[in-house]
């Protein structure tokens, strides 16, 4: 029985019920959310060092062994994507203590922001298909209500589009669940991948594999499934569009990791080659996306969409240094893009705007948010020797060694593209004069904004931080990665001696 497995579920859950309890008090609300979710990231780094220093971890619910029973799971890429989701969620907490307002926080920001961490790690961390169904579902709902907090016509929108989308995609992802079950007998994913090695209709397989692919691909943005992204995530609270953008996604390409190297690698020739033409396709709808807006949050939205791409090269290439590449990418993306979207609304606070026309000369009135803003900036379109450059040069490395030259030229390319829409963004927010017509727009005003610089700080040090400390998170991804392709150390973690 490992305890710790199960904390990252259990914490959120705890103090997201201690918040709605306190719903009144404004103050108790914001001192839990800190402390919530700084205690998240002490757990989850816990979790982290024993799955590295003991293997994979599990816990069987009510000690009924598995399949029979319900089990929490913590392999590598499980622990390292708990860890994210938990600095992901300490540093929208404490940038929502200056970034959102009273009336947001009446309507239930906190609880639903520990509901919403609690539905994410347990996606991450069950080993049981139906029941990552079940986390799906508990993040789409907080996730939608964190989406129309307040009301607004934009947000509305937004979010019919979002949720519409995502219930079609978990209609597609139960039915996976059933046919699976039919075949298999069983809901149990260390279970099902070795059972599925019994099957003889492997067309079947090869079929289902497609349905969670489709439906992964969906919750992860993925080409062509991938337009209610950019409709939706510039519509909330800035705070809310930074956490969606650092964990909704992710989750979709962990569930694609996860039973693309454990579940459906019967015919990786068949399933992997879709991939890859997926990812290639997804990058450069992204990044065409982007190069084509002229709004701040709209762009980053679409480079969403690009970067996934990445991810998905790394699992599609299914080699070990191309999953190192997968791991590394989702580390440094999830730190770089979270904040991105700080800085966005940082930018809006002080100037009360996101249209690139309305803004400039931010350089010369704010230089200290200026060189935050090109930490990430530049690390998204991977320059050296930002986290981005290594994530970026693994992937193509993986490429050339798989003499996959088309993705290789795809990636390049779409770097390439990346960096004009980052200069693009420094040019018309921070560089050139603002329009005189637009100087003396109302806005927020500086209050408050000293959080905000600090939390948009620390997660630039990050970025650099996995730069030039490359080494040691090059080694985690490779155990990680390691891990993955060797899916039997997870099914005996998981079912124990069965002889």
């Amino acid at each position: 029985m490992r305890p710790e497995v199960a904390l990252p579920v259990v914490l959120p859950l705890l103090f997201g019920a201690i918040s709605l309890a306190l719903w009144r008090y404004r103050t108790a609300q914001r001192v839990i959310g800190v402390l919530g979710t700084g205690t998240l990231l002490a757990a989850a780094v816990w979790l982290l060092l024993a799955t590295w220093r003991d293997g994979v971890l599990v816990m069987h619910m009510g000690n009924w062994q598995a399949p029979f029973g319900i089990v929490l799971v913590s392999d590598l890429l499980g622990a390292i994507m708990v860890v994210l989701a938990a600095i992901s969620g300490l540093a929208t907490a404490v940038y929502s203590l200056t970034a959102i307002s009273k009336r947001h926080e009446h309507y239930g920001y906190y609880p639903l922001l520990h509901l919403l961490l609690a539905g994410v790690n347990g996606a991450f961390l069950t080993g049981d298909i139906f029941n990552m169904y079940v986390w799906f579902e508990v993040m789409l709902v907080a996730s939608f209500a964190l989406l129309i907090l307040g009301g607004e016509r934009a947000q509305m929108e937004g979010a019919i589009k979002y949720v519409t989308l995502n219930l079609v995609s978990s209609a597609i992802f139960l039915s996976g669940i059933g046919l699976l079950y039919g075949l298999t007998g069983t809901l149990n994913m260390a279970d099902i991948a070795d059972k599925l090695a019994d099957v003889e209709d492997t067309g079947l397989i090869t079929v289902i594999a497609m349905m969670f692919l489709v439906s992964f691909g969906i919750k992860a943005g993925a080409f062509p499934f991938f337009f209610w992204l950019p409709a939706s995530y510039h519509t909330p609270q800035v705070a809310v569009s930074a956490l969606f953008a650092a964990l909704l996604t992710k989750v979709g390409v962990y569930a694609l990791f996860r039973v693309f190297t454990l579940i459906f690698t019967q015919d990786v020739g068949y399933t992997h080659e879709i991939l890859l033409w997926v990812a290639g396709a997804t990058m450069l709808t992204g990044v065409l996306g982007a190069a084509a807006q002229y709004e701040f949050r709209r762009i980053l939205s679409f480079h969403i969409i690009s970067q996934i791409g990445y991810m998905i090269m790394g699992l599609a290439l299914f080699t070990p240094l191309a999953l190192v590449g997968g791991v590394f990418y989702i580390m440094h993306h999830i730190i770089v893009k979270a904040n991105l979207f700080l800085v966005s609304g940082l930018v809006y606070r002080l100037k009360g705007t996101y249209e690139l026309k309305e803004l400039g000369g931010m350089y010369r009135s704010h230089p200290i948010l200026g060189l935050l803003f090109l930490v990430p900036a530049l690390s998204l379109a991977g320059i050296p020797p930002l986290s981005g450059f290594f994530a970026k040069f693994i992937l193509i490395r993986a490429g050339v060694e798989a003499e996959s030259w088309w993705i290789v030229f795809v990636a390049l390319l779409v770097g390439l593209l990346t960096l004009y829409s980052m200069i693009k963004i420094w040019a018309e927010v921070f560089w050139k004069a603002q329009p005189e017509e637009h100087a003396n727009r109302p806005a927020p005003g500086p209050k408050g904004t000293g959080v905000m610089y600090g939390t948009i700080a620390v997660m630039a040090a990050m970025t650099v931080f996995i730069g030039f400390g490359a080494q040691p998170i090059y080694l985690i991804a490779e155990q990680a990665a390691h891990q993955l392709l060797d899916p039997q150390i997870y099914i005996d973690a998981v079912l124990g001696d069965r002889s």
